[in-house]
């Protein structure tokens, strides 16, 4: 035994090391808890074209690893270019997303999130998940009386900013979700975000 453990106690030894000399590793805690599952949130609108895009672009860049993000839409139709647009100035690339129904997605959702009030009225059932409605203005129908293609973006990028609020509070709104919970609902107003 060399001097720098003379007179040391089992107990008082590294845990580790003392179970690798035959010694008793002490309190050790064989079974860690498990880390819960990461929520798996649908942010759902009526065309899946424009803001349900914004909103997983956002989840994807700033709640990577917190939330597992997709989107859909009620009635999926093109990709809208402005909102593409609005989000590359922040250096997010929705390019590549395309729209799609819920049904399409494949995946059982632990919460839903309906962020045009379409979607929200005509929302399908989607059992143990929990809805939240966040309405958010409709860029394409704000920049329908616009008069020049900035005066059209500006819609674009206030609503974008909005949603970027939201997401960005979601890891702490929405705790760790078990699946299979019974379905419940709720409405963000506008002090809620």
């Amino acid at each position: 035994m060399d001097g720098a453990s003379a007179g040391a106690g089992p107990r008082s030894q590294d845990p580790a090391s003392a179970h690798l000399r035959g010694g008793d590793p002490g309190p050790v805690d064989r079974h860690p808890a498990a880390t819960p599952p990461i929520p798996r949130v649908l942010f759902l609108c009526t065309g899946n074209s424009c803001r349900s895009q914004m909103a997983e672009g956002w989840a994807h860049a700033l709640c990577a690893g917190r939330i597992e993000a997709h989107s859909a839409g009620t009635h999926p139709h093109a990709l809208n270019a402005r909102a593409v647009r609005a989000m590359r100035e922040c250096g997010i690339d929705i390019s590549q997303h395309r729209p799609k129904r819920p049904e399409d997605v494949g995946l059982r959702f632990d919460v839903v999130i309906t962020v045009c009030d379409s979607a929200h009225e005509s929302c399908p059932a989607l059992p143990g998940a929990l809805t939240i409605h966040a309405p958010f203005d409709d860029p394409p129908r704000l920049a329908e009386r616009a008069a020049t293609e900035e005066d059209a973006m500006t819609h674009y990028r206030r609503v974008r900013d909005e949603i970027r609020s939201l997401v960005a509070g979601l890891p702490d709104l929405i705790p760790a979700c078990p699946r299979d919970t019974g379905s419940r609902t709720g409405t963000f107003g506008e002090g809620d975000r």
